[in-house]
Parts: C-alpha cells; sequence; structure tokens
C-alpha cells in the first residue's frame, strides 16, 4: 500500500437543481426559512439546493475520519464527491490511491442473475479483471455467509443479505480508500462483527477509512477522527470523542 495515499479538498461547494416552476414570492420565503437559505434561484427559473458549502478538508496516509451530522447535513454528499461520483459546482477534489466505495447496496446488481454472477459484475464495477474476481471467489463466497443463497438470483435476497455480498466484494483486494456509508450497521449481529473486524484490519495496514455513521460506539471503535457537518458546512474536525461531544450538545 502506498504512503502516498491522499484525499484533499480545496473549496468545494455542491449545487443540486430541485426542479423549474412558475415559484411564487411566498413559496420561496417558506423554503428560504425552512432549509436556512441552503435553497436559492439558478439561471432562469430553476431552483438550486446548496448540499456543501465552501468544504476543505485533507486526509491522508493512516487516517480513520468518522463523518457526523444531523440528517441532511451533507455526510452522503461528501461521500459520493470523495468517491468521484459527484462533481462539484466549485472547487477542486485531489485523490490519490485506489478507492472502493460502499455507498450504494445495488451498485452493478442484476436482480435477476445469481450471486455468483453479482460478485463477478460488482467486482467489474469496482475495477477488477474477471481472472482477479475469479480468483477471489471462493473468499468472497465464504465471507457473505450467504452459502447456497449465492447459486439463486438476488431478488430472493433481503436488504441484509445484499449487504453482505456488497461488504465481501468491495473489501476483498484490499482498497488504499475506503468510503463508507451508514448502512454498514445493517445485517445479522454476526456478520456486523465480521464487518468490524475486516475493518479494524484495513485500518491496520494504514489506508484511508471515511465512515458516515450516527452510531457513537462504532465511531469511536473504529475512527481516530471525526468531523462534523452541518447545513452543507464543517463545523468541527479533531479527535472523535471531542467532535462526538460537541455534535450532541449541538443536537
Amino acid at each position: 500500500m502506498s504512503a502516498m495515499v491522499s484525499l484533499r479538498l480545496e473549496s468545494v461547494t455542491v449545487d443540486f437543481s430541485v426542479y423549474n416552476t412558475n415559484t411564487r414570492s411566498l413559496r420561496n420565503r417558506l423554503l428560504h426559512h425552512g432549509t436556512g437559505g441552503r435553497i436559492a434561484r439558478g439561471a432562469g427559473r430553476r431552483l438550486l439546493v446548496r448540499a456543501l458549502e465552501d468544504v476543505s478538508l485533507a486526509f491522508e496516509h493512516g487516517d480513520r475520519v468518522g463523518l457526523v451530522g444531523p440528517n441532511g447535513a451533507g455526510k452522503t454528499t461528501l461521500l459520493r464527491v470523495l468517491a468521484g461520483s459527484y462533481e462539484p459546482a466549485h472547487g477542486r477534489v485531489y485523490r490519490h490511491g485506489r478507492t472502493a466505495s460502499l455507498l450504494s447496496v445495488s451498485l452493478g446488481i442484476n436482480p435477476e442473475a445469481t450471486g455468483y454472477e453479482n460478485i463477478m459484475t460488482r467486482g467489474l464495477f469496482l475495477g477488477l479483471l474477471p481472472e482477479q474476481v475469479r480468483e477471489r471467489m471462493d473468499e468472497i463466497a465464504a465471507f457473505t455467509g450467504l452459502g447456497d443463497y449465492l447459486a439463486m438470483p438476488m431478488h430472493t435476497y433481503s436488504a441484509g443479505m445484499r449487504l453482505r455480498l456488497a461488504f465481501a466484494v468491495c473489501t476483498c483486494f484490499e482498497p488504499e480508500i475506503l468510503l463508507m456509508d451508514e448502512w454498514l450497521g445493517m445485517g445479522d449481529r454476526a456478520f456486523v462483527e465480521k464487518a468490524k473486524r475486516r475493518l479494524e484490519e484495513f485500518v491496520e495496514r494504514a489506508g484511508i477509512l471515511v465512515l458516515a455513521s450516527q452510531n457513537a460506539g462504532l465511531l469511536q471503535r473504529v475512527c481516530s477522527t471525526g468531523v462534523l457537518l452541518d447545513a452543507g458546512r464543517v463545523k468541527a474536525r479533531g479527535p472523535i470523542d471531542e467532535v462526538l461531544d460537541e455534535y450532541k450538545q449541538a443536537a
């Protein structure tokens, strides 16, 4: 694993178009009041939601970062920017290292295909070669714990079963940068504990982990640094315990 692994955001702002409409002034005032001013008028009659505003952060080799904040704070948007799924309206993102993101259980999944077939498809989505996936197929299958279900179509799987497959594929090839969203907590207790152990093994190899979660216990166990987001802005960054305390006091 390269010692040059890094993630850096410089003054990143992300806007989303909401809709085109003949918006009346009263509705504009209500939207502005209810969202803290995060809805603005774009070109023409287009409305924009500012999901992130002027975010500057730097993560380096060995960082284990927990993202916290209320619903709508911008945690998932930030993860998608780090993953390269969203392009900022303003600012720059610098990414050095092989990146894997567990931001969507459905990414690369064909509900009519079997679990084995979807292991191959999702591996290809993550940039692995077919032979690399085949070499790891037995390991991935064993980690999922799905047994004979892997020969069945994915539409028969529960959400927790889909998570098992997605997590097993994503973490099978030692990514240098791992980005994860809240749904790590899905699944049965035994699998969650196994997933936590794999995460701990990953961070011990000194990659970068960025995990968004409302689970304070998980964040304290896995992460060393915290970032508090609120209304798309960074409100605090520091040791995870201090950031969690600040978040609790602000709630």
